[in-house]
């Protein structure tokens, strides 16, 4: 009788057990479809970078594409986040990593470490939410980026007890006045990707249309009395345009102007301050070190920002009401991150044989602002491997230091 009872519960455990393991852990939202085999690795041509739920719920349940087919469990994942979603055939992924630069730089490392990928030819497209600069686009517009500059990686001085004959309290690393280039570098102020990518990203994005409020549109009219705020006035649209990383959610007329002069100054004049989010360079410090050990191609990176709030007020509106205000642009900036991006997708995936497969070559330099990867950068003081590959052994540096030499 005892050892019938025994056999009956470990039974009943393996029952649980089983019936656990087909439910995928993402709070009751989402269940896993197919259950990966353990050996089986998936080579995606295209994976969605979301950072936080709302923006990756625009990419399920929707007609194109069916992403919630495939559940894959990835280790170092966030534990809000803890699956990558995937189609059937294995061809679009689709991931959240979490808000911030250390949930980003985290939840990317997971990913390129993960035996269930093969990532070697994926494109990587960010898709998410920005704070936008109203002298090039407006709300509800999508941008593109070219390069990503890490603004906050500075000295700091609280505005009230800055020099008088600065202006800003930002001063770059190892530097003595703000509109001195850095002279202590980490490596992660600037990252330059692949134009020819971007602009064949723009070309498909550019067939959608996006979508509006009619609050978004009342607010974008108030922009129109302050000078140099024209294109804030316009309908949304696609925009080539470079974005600025930065932990902290600022907004004002001052921070944005003193960034503006940042992105300016840390890629040689190439950039042009647009989209404000908090992740990005991290997003691609983490791709360029798997790219460095060949496990992805850093040529195949595309970052989408859509605008869901202005990062400046308008003449008149005070920094605490534009950040605290309602924009009306939240919802569609979220629906435009699937409009545009869908088509971009789409685009690869549809003509992957002929164009995508064998990848976009690029025409400009690629890359951080080391070279990490060979060649020389366009910014910066220039490559710290003499235009070749970092070797995967190197003398130790002191902390932020690096060689103008």
């Amino acid at each position: 009788m005892k050892l019938h009872m025994l056999l009956s519960f470990l039974a009943l455990l393996l029952l649980t057990v089983a019936a656990r393991s087909t439910i995928a852990p993402t709070g009751g939202k989402i269940e896993a479809r197919h259950n990966d085999k353990k050996d089986e690795t998936i080579k995606p041509q295209v994976v969605i970078i979301s950072m936080f739920t709302p923006e990756a719920e625009v990419w399920y349940h929707i007609q194109e594409f069916n992403v919630l087919e495939r559940n894959i469990s990835v280790k170092g994942f966030s534990p809000l986040f803890p699956q990558a979603h995937c189609t059937k055939d294995g061809n679009i992924c689709q991931i959240t990593i979490g808000e911030g630069e250390i949930n980003a730089a985290t939840s990317i490392t997971a990913l390129l470490l993960s035996p269930s990928f093969d990532l070697t030819s994926t494109y990587f497209m960010v898709a998410g939410i920005a704070g936008i600069n109203p002298k090039l686009a407006t709300l509800n517009g999508v941008t593109f980026a070219r390069f990503a500059v890490q603004v906050a990686l500075q000295f700091e001085f609280d505005a009230r007890e800055k020099p008088s004959n600065f202006s800003t309290g930002y001063v770059p690393q190892g530097s003595k006045s703000p509109d001195q280039y850095p002279q202590s570098i980490y490596g992660t102020e600037v990252f330059e990707l692949n134009d020819a990518l971007r602009k064949k990203a723009v070309e498909f994005a550019k067939t959608a249309k996006l979508s509006d409020s009619e609050l978004s549109q009342t607010v974008r009219q108030k922009y129109a009395t302050t000078p140099g705020f024209a294109p804030a006035t316009k309908v949304p649209s696609i925009v080539e345009c470079d974005t600025a990383t930065a932990d902290v959610f600022w907004t004002g007329a001052l921070l944005g102007e003193a960034f503006e002069n940042t992105t300016r100054l840390f890629t040689n004049g190439s950039a042009t301050y647009c989209s404000t989010q908090q992740e990005d360079n991290a997003t691609l410090e983490s791709l360029l070190r798997g790219a460095w050990q060949h496990l992805v191609d850093f040529s195949r990176i595309i970052v989408m920002r859509s605008a869901s709030d202005f990062d400046r007020p308008f003449k008149g509106e005070t920094p605490a009401d534009n950040l605290f205000g309602d924009a009306g642009a939240f919802e569609p900036s979220l629906e435009n991150l699937h409009l545009a991006g869908v088509k971009v997708v789409q685009g690869i995936t549809h003509d992957w044989e002929k164009t995508f497969k064998n990848g976009i070559k690029p025409q400009n330099y690629i890359g951080d602002i080391f070279g990490t990867l060979g060649g020389v950068p366009d910014f910066g003081p220039g490559s710290s491997f003499r235009g070749k590959p970092a070797p995967s052994t190197e003398p130790l540096r002191r902390r932020g230091y690096h060689s103008f030499h």
